[in-house]
């Protein structure tokens, strides 16, 4: 079985979780060509990563110039099929708005550039319902080979007709969503119609990399992975940081990961004067990663919108308990038996599961670990996500 992982930037320190799918796969012997629209343009932190780049596609690598000319070319010698990818580029464009039209023509170039390069693959699977599955979309009305895709949210859902989602759906052989909850979004999008090729098969995690930690030590810090952006809602750990003082005043937070909110993050941390309490690390490989969840007394995230952060599978694995939102996907893996759930955005809540998380015993947090690496063990290995997948290539395929 021969096919193809459409990525849009690939790789990414915050989406390793698709290069050990990939690898998952490969290990069950289907052959994937990696394909991504452009490069990170920042530096990869992680050596996988950096080889994974090495191996992967890029559409827009050769330049501009590259995709018009192989926009004409194909339109001479496959006016047909163009013509129907161009029927598919007006739709796409015409749900989106008027101001989308060129970047509606990049996705059409870019669909004759994946054609051409992916000839011998006999399906296309794109992770993520944006430029993704359009131009996997495209590039199958040209004639190229059917295709499938990953939805994960919350984005994707936001605005599902600017977004073309039941169009992509209808075309699609079939659809995969990362929890029940995304499915349910993917339903409401194309109609109940479809709801018998929208699959859940949900992300998985190298259990054998992450095995359970030692009981964390009794000053052991909470910590929070992710990119600095207000839907991940650091800010708001800081207030929440700044009110546990109160009662646990050596209680400490390390942050892994870097983004646009990370100025405001710093500011806020200075204004409550917390610089011995929270630490910014920035981003790190898998290694370092793994070595601070083990370090770490629990898990913390406080977002104001998520799919299923892999970050929370990771923690289960290595024994730790969670503390994060009751929004979209979370709920299905985390519970008062192995976290804390709080509504998003509620300060004074998240503080309260933090004090609980630092009153509880030693034992108490030793079985909401063992409770979360149950869960991870039983739907969220990576290998058992692969071979689900696997049957779906050679069902539709």
């Amino acid at each position: 079985m021969r096919i193809g992982y459409l990525m849009n930037t690939y790789p990414v320190t915050s989406a390793t979780f698709i290069r050990r799918e990939i690898a998952a796969l490969e290990a069950q012997g289907v052959s994937v060509t990696r394909f991504a629209v452009r490069r990170w343009d920042q530096a990869l932190v992680d050596p996988a990563d950096q080889r994974e780049a090495g191996s992967c596609r890029y559409l827009l690598e050769r330049g501009a110039l590259r995709l018009v000319v192989g926009g004409l070319r194909e339109a001479f010698i496959n006016p047909r099929g163009m013509a129907r990818a161009v029927a598919g580029a007006w739709h796409l464009w015409r749900n989106a708005g008027p101001g989308a039209l060129v970047r509606h023509v990049a996705y059409l170039l870019e669909a004759v550039e994946l054609k051409a390069r992916s000839v011998g693959l006999s399906h296309i699977h794109a992770h993520f319902t944006t430029n993704t599955a359009a131009v996997a979309l495209l590039a199958a009305r040209l004639g190229g080979p059917g295709y499938s895709f990953t939805a994960h949210g919350p984005d994707e859902f936001v605005d599902p007709v600017a977004a073309s989602l039941a169009l992509k759906i209808t075309e699609a052989r079939f659809a995969v969503a990362i929890t029940h909850f995304a499915r349910t979004q993917l339903a409401l999008a194309a109609g109940m119609a479809h709801w018998d090729k929208l699959h859940v098969v949900r992300c998985g995690v190298d259990l054998g990399a992450l095995t359970p930690a030692v009981a964390p030590q009794s000053d052991a810090p909470f910590l929070c992975i992710g990119r600095l952006c207000p839907q991940k809602a650091q800010l708001l750990l800081v207030e929440a940081m700044a009110e546990l003082r109160a009662t646990h005043p050596a209680a400490r937070l390390v942050l892994i990961g870097d983004g646009e909110s990370r100025p405001a993050i710093e500011t806020a941390i200075r204004t409550h004067g917390l610089e011995a309490h929270i630490t910014l690390r920035g981003w790190a490989d898998n290694a370092r990663v793994s070595a601070a969840l083990a370090e770490a007394r629990a898990l913390v995230l406080p977002s104001f919108a998520e799919g299923l952060p892999i970050v929370i599978m990771e923690a289960f694995a290595r024994g730790r308990p969670v503390i994060s939102t009751y929004i979209a996907g979370i709920p299905e893996l985390v519970d008062a038996r192995c976290g804390w759930l709080i509504p998003a955005g509620d300060v004074s809540g998240l503080s309260a599961a933090m004090r609980d998380c630092l009153d509880a015993t030693p034992d108490a947090l030793s079985d909401m670990g063992a409770q979360g690496r149950a869960r991870v063990v039983a739907d969220h290995d990576v290998t058992q996500s692969a071979a689900a997948l696997k049957v779906l290539f050679a069902r539709y395929c």
